[in-house]
């Protein structure tokens, strides 16, 4: 436990330990790992596993758990990224507008910008007619929004969810 302190690390509100960060890494690599598996690759028992998780997910560092699904299994063909321009940035336009985004499910990803761009979107879309039905009839006519400029993807070479688990 000693040894532990000593290398402990700072994130939001916790302290990640190499063994915090390795549970970390495992549970992202594979979210259905079973905790005696987790705990014999981070060197602890199970109880000992399961309550740092615990505490890593109440900590808010793990955010959730989800299944990775195949976009064209469920007949989504084409993913757009859309980089979207405002009229206005006041606070209140941009929260309609982030409000608007919620409520569509083909759109993934919505991140605010710094730049010219306010916002790019990544979207799904079963086809091409189906994203410029989408584009025109519930992008477009977002509140506020002046210009929509779109690229559709042509392949994709990597799609790395999460954010790299940096060694303590």
């Amino acid at each position: 436990m000693q040894g532990e302190r000593n290398h402990l690390v700072r994130s939001a509100s916790l302290l990640l330990d190499p063994i915090d960060r390795t549970i970390l890494s495992e549970l992202q690599q594979d979210g259905r790992i079973t905790n005696v598996e987790l705990a014999r690759r981070a060197g602890l028992t199970a109880p000992p596993c399961l309550r740092r998780v615990r505490t890593l997910e109440e900590g808010g560092v793990i955010r959730g758990y989800h299944a990775k699904l195949n976009p064209g299994a469920l007949g989504y063909g084409i993913t757009v990224f859309a980089l979207v321009s405002l009229r206005s940035q006041a606070e209140e336009d941009l929260r309609a507008f982030e409000a608007h985004i919620a409520t569509l499910p083909e759109v993934r990803e919505c991140h605010m910008l710094n730049g010219e761009i306010d916002f790019i979107l990544k979207i799904v879309a079963h086809d091409l007619q189906a994203f410029q039905a989408f584009l025109t009839s519930r992008l477009t006519t977002a509140p506020h929004v002046a210009s929509v400029k779109t690229s559709l993807t042509i392949r994709t070479s990597k799609d790395e969810p999460g954010v790299p688990v940096d060694p303590a």
